[in-house]
């Protein structure tokens, strides 16, 4: 089932996400919805609390990214088949040089920014089976993970650029968080006459 993607504005977006086992409810459920959102929306990763949960889930699917030629033929490689579940994640070290990419959000529908990022990341998890995965990312496929894991800490990429770039989308943020947006997928936003 495709479920809307919470817009900016709204304040699970800003919650620190807490750990799940397995016996959350429905979680096979949760994560073949997720996924067909994510993939009605054209994303390349969605994190729990974009559909309105708070708990420590995302997935990613960098298979998109395989078509650029701009990359190397192993990356390439490498992301054509880097399809993922995230539980209960950790980043236990992010190294390499920051580089630049310009990054974009569902939550956040018309907004790209050019964002930095450590180039590699040792993260541990859970996968959809609970099994413990230790894993070593570089590139495109550490920068999606972190944009990702970065959503189960209440930080959204926004929060990452300058004072300056701030003030120049802070408008469009606004006009998002209001409900003033057209997007290709369905989306939620918050209304705080309902809380």
């Amino acid at each position: 089932m495709i479920l809307p993607i919470i817009a900016y504005g709204d304040p699970v977006l800003r919650k620190v996400a807490v750990d799940i086992n397995n016996e959350y409810p429905k979680l096979n459920e949760l994560i073949e919805n997720m996924k067909e959102t994510m993939d009605n929306a054209h994303g390349v990763g969605l994190a729990a609390p974009q559909i309105g949960k708070a708990v420590r889930l995302f997935l990613v699917d960098t298979s998109p990214f395989a078509d650029d030629e701009d990359l190397e033929k192993e990356e390439r490689e490498f992301l054509a088949d880097f399809k993922k579940v995230f539980i209960n994640a950790k980043i236990i070290e992010e190294t390499g040089d920051e580089w630049s990419f310009n990054e974009g959000c569902l939550s956040i529908p018309d907004v790209r920014e050019d964002v930095f990022r450590n180039e590699t990341i040792t993260i541990e998890y859970f996968d959809e089976n609970f099994k413990k995965h230790t894993d070593v990312l570089t590139g495109l496929a550490a920068r999606v993970v972190q944009h990702e894991y970065d959503h189960i800490e209440g930080i959204l990429f926004t929060d990452k650029l300058s004072s300056l770039k701030k003030r120049l989308i802070k408008k469009k943020l606004d006009n998002i968080s209001k409900g003033k947006i057209k997007s290709d997928y369905r989306m939620r936003f918050f209304n705080p006459k309902k809380k």
